[in-house]
Formats: C-alpha cells, sequence, structure tokens
C-alpha cells in the first residue's frame, strides 16, 4: 500500500516536486470566466490576465464530489493517502475535502494546513519525506498536525494596487503609500493574512521581513525551506536570495523558488516576495 499526499491547488512549491503530488484544483473566477486553477490556466497566463483585466479575480472551493473522484482513484489502486489543504480560516476547500473523506475512513486522513502557498506547499514537501521514509498515512497525518504550528510564511508585497482593489486598504492610503513607495510585510498568522508592517522600497521592506523571520525563532533547516515570488518576472526574488544568502547557509543551490499562484497573487498583485519554513 503506497501513501500519496493531495493537495489543493493553492499550495506552491518547487516545479521538480510537481509529479510527486496529486492536486485538486480550486477555480479561478475572472467575472464570468471560470478556469480550473493549474489545468484550465497556468501560473503565467494568471497573471496576465491579472494585470490587463478590470475584474479582480476570485477563486471558488472544490467541491466534496471533486475530492472524492481523487480519493476514489487513491484507494481503487490500493492506496492511501493524506490531504493538506489551505487554512480552513481562508477557504472551504478544507470542510469539503473532510465531507469527501467521510466514505474513505482509515484510509484518507484529511489535514488543515492552517496555512497557505508555500506554507502548504513546505507541509506537503515535509509529507512527502516521511511517505518516504516508510510512515502510514495516519502517522503522517498526526505529525503533521503537530508540526503546521512550526510553519512560519512571510512576505514583501511590492505594489498596494491589488490590496486596494480587494478592499483590504483604502484607494487614499493606496495612493499615498504608492508615493512614498511603500511595501507592506504580511505574515500568515493564526491561519490567516496579517499585515505586520511597512518599509519604504524593497531594501527597507526585506530588512524588516528578515527582522520578523529573525524573532519567529530559529528556522529549521532539516525541514523544508521554501522561497516564492508573484507575477511572471522573478527578478526582485533574485535581488532578494543575493542580498540574503548568508540566512540559508550561503547555498544558492538549496534554494528552490516557487511561484506563487492565484490566491496569494490575486491580493498581492506581482513582484512580492515570500519565505516559508519551519521553527525548531
Amino acid at each position: 500500500m503506497g501513501v500519496r499526499i493531495i493537495l489543493d491547488s493553492t499550495a506552491n512549491f518547487s516545479n521538480d516536486l510537481k509529479e510527486k503530488f496529486t492536486i485538486v484544483p480550486l477555480t479561478v473566477n475572472f467575472g464570468e470566466e471560470s478556469y480550473a486553477d493549474g489545468v484550465e490556466i497556468d501560473n503565467d497566463t494568471f497573471y496576465r490576465k491579472l494585470v490587463t483585466s478590470d475584474v479582480l479575480p476570485t477563486t471558488s472551493q472544490p467541491t466534496p464530489d471533486a475530492f472524492e473522484r481523487v480519493f476514489k482513484e487513491v484507494t481503487d489502486a490500493g492506496d492511501e493517502a493524506v490531504v493538506i489543504t489551505i487554512s480552513s480560516r481562508l477557504s472551504g476547500t478544507y470542510q469539503s475535502a473532510t465531507i469527501a473523506a467521510e466514505e474513505f475512513a482509515g484510509k484518507i486522513f484529511v489535514v488543515d494546513g492552517y496555512t497557505v502557498a508555500i506554507g502548504t506547499g513546505a507541509l506537503g514537501e515535509y509529507a512527502l519525506r516521511l511517505a518516504e521514509s516508510g510512515k502510514s498515512a495516519a502517522e503522517i497525518a498526526e505529525i503533521l498536525e503537530k508540526e503546521k504550528a512550526n510553519i512560519r510564511v512571510y512576505a514583501v508585497v511590492d505594489t498596494l494596487e491589488y490590496l486596494k482593489k480587494g478592499g483590504r486598504v483604502s484607494a487614499t492610503a493606496a495612493f499615498a503609500g504608492g508615493l512614498l513607495n511603500f511595501k507592506p510585510v504580511i505574515a500568515i498568522a493564526d491561519g490567516v493574512v496579517q499585515s505586520i508592517t511597512k518599509g519604504r522600497g524593497n531594501k527597507q521592506a526585506n530588512t524588516l521581513m528578515n527582522a520578523e523571520i529573525e524573532k519567529s525563532g530559529a528556522i529549521d533547516f532539516s525541514k523544508p525551506f521554501v522561497i516564492g515570488y508573484t507575477g511572471e518576472d522573478s527578478t526582485l526574488m533574485q535581488v532578494y536570495i543575493a542580498d540574503y544568502i548568508d540566512m540559508w547557509g550561503g547555498d544558492a543551490e538549496a534554494i528552490k523558488p516557487a511561484q506563487l499562484g492565484s490566491v496569494v497573487g490575486t491580493h498581492s498583485g506581482p513582484g512580492a516576495v515570500a519565505v516559508g519554513y519551519f521553527v525548531k
């Protein structure tokens, strides 16, 4: 009996891991146009539409039926699975997965990741390592329920425009912030997105984000460490890596960037840089 790791499409991770996960897509909506996330619209296409569309996209959760089809495929093959979803405080995806899992007791184990994007991706990568070490699905789920409290995610947002469109900051604040070149620093905490501080320009914002990282506790480098970016252009991420490579032991090859998708991209816009990791 094999153990599969199932994620929803809001999870982000390095491309070399893509074939190791089973992904259940959310739906991305641009007005009346709807796309299965990662299936009918890839990240690059999403960002091109994001910057040209007059409508701010929304996402909708997978139905229990969508999860049930995947669960049936897993169990029919004689396997079991661990499902890790976006925080239940941000989406109804976890609820859909738990409803579908009721028919597969003892074979499908659902974990509320209580995080998003690269945070969920880091949990997924850790689950893969546990599966490869021979842990059962039940054992992996139990470990993840404890370890998810140690996940930290921080990000610097390059523009206030999309936070304004989403109603998270006022038009006046966005205008003033744009004039002063403010870059918000945000975190995923208690299962939701929280604004921490802001810097003038990317350099200061990156420094402030790293101060928050240092305050969060010692990074556990024995577990997955993920850095990610929004948009098609990874230039700001590459600058960030060059400036702070010493934080991760100076090994650029060990850092495998992830392109963040629709959920984070909708609210941050392009140009954001994010870091996800476990603390000891």
